[in-house]
């Protein structure tokens, strides 16, 4: 091959294969490499010491991409990507077999690109959390593409900035510290949600600095995506049922939900009580209509009692923090025949 055929040849690598839009660790031997549907290529080295190997000539190390042989030898290795396609597990073995370093390769298209791994309506984000009172414990939740079902690759959450996260031996919970937060998250059983408890926050200050929550999540395919949300627990505070006892024929008493913070002086909730004058013993969802009904607010720092309407057979009851505007509890039900 003459100079100038090779300077052609080279021309047209540098034309067909470029270098991924960004490239990151995600964690310890995990690459993420951007790319925007061109063809790409990235290198991996094995060694970044002559010394690991025996006797001294890397041109003896193998790689394997998902367990099989590949055809390339060497320190380094050229990974080829086009499109979403050539992630996966690098390893490169000595000659005798022992394993010298792996790498697992994910793929991030680029942000522009329309997202494949979780759902989200017109009204929903991709990532729903709530929480139950203001003890620091909240929960999230997302919903699988039907095509792209995954699973949690990295969970970072934290107050402010600077919060350093590290994983657990089983994969499925992370840690995450700052001056501000020590955050920790699990993985649900199920794998669509994630349990988490910021353990410095105190129910009785106020709030300075929203917690900024990120979820990555990864394909069989090795495509992964982030999703980010932030918030006060304040903003995403949702009590739990009320609780509803008859009292007599024409009473009804209201009480806190047990997992509510207390004092419910310093914590407060709005009750919101409708009546329904058609009976609902055996139908699933007694409050369905409320929205079009006349609905009472009811204030109370305790438990209070409720008179009931004489022609009325159903009483629906849910409540929301009084002081800030967050979501309402689900309805609770009661008889009244």
């Amino acid at each position: 091959m003459n100079l100038i055929d090779f300077s052609l040849m080279c021309a047209f690598l540098h034309v067909a294969y470029q270098n991924p839009l960004n490239s990151w660790t995600l964690q310890p031997n995990v690459l993420v490499l951007e790319v925007n549907g061109l063809r790409v290529q990235q290198a991996l080295k094995c060694l970044h010491r002559a010394e690991g190997l025996m006797n001294g000539d890397d041109k003896d190390i193998v790689w394997k991409k998902n367990g099989k042989e590949e055809a390339q030898r060497g320190n380094s290795y050229l990974v080829q990507l086009e499109e979403s396609t050539g992630g996966g597990r690098y390893s490169c073995y000595s000659k005798n077999g022992s394993l010298l370093n792996h790498t697992l390769v994910l793929i991030q298209e680029d942000s522009t690109e329309k997202r494949k791994i979780l759902m989200k309506t017109d009204t929903e984000d991709y990532l729903k959390c709530s929480t139950r009172n203001f003890e620091g414990a909240f929960h999230c939740s997302w919903t699988w593409d039907k095509t792209r079902v995954g699973k949690v690759a990295l969970i970072r959450a934290g107050r402010g900035l600077g919060a350093a996260c590290s994983m657990g031996a089983s994969g499925q919970q992370w840690t995450c510290s700052s001056d501000q937060s020590h955050i920790s998250c699990s993985v649900d059983a199920t794998g669509d949600g994630i349990s988490c408890v910021d353990k410095r926050h105190c129910a009785f200050a106020e709030e300075k600095h929203q917690i900024l929550l990120t979820v990555y999540v990864r394909t069989e395919e090795f495509l992964v995506e982030n999703y980010s949300k932030h918030f006060f627990l304040s903003d995403i505070v949702k009590p739990d049922k009320v609780k509803i006892k008859k009292v007599n024929s024409s009473m009804i008493e209201l009480a806190y939900p047990g997992s509510w913070s207390s004092p419910y002086s310093y914590f407060p909730l709005t009750f919101q009580v409708y009546q329904s004058t058609r009976g609902c013993k055996k139908c699933d969802n007694p409050c369905g209509d409320s929205t079009n009904a006349e609905i009472v607010m009811v204030n109370s720092s305790s438990t209070c009692l409720f008179e009931v309407k004489r022609e009325s057979k159903t009483v629906c009851v849910r409540a929301k923090d009084a002081l800030c505007n967050s979501q309402w509890s689900e309805w609770t039900h009661i008889s009244t025949d």
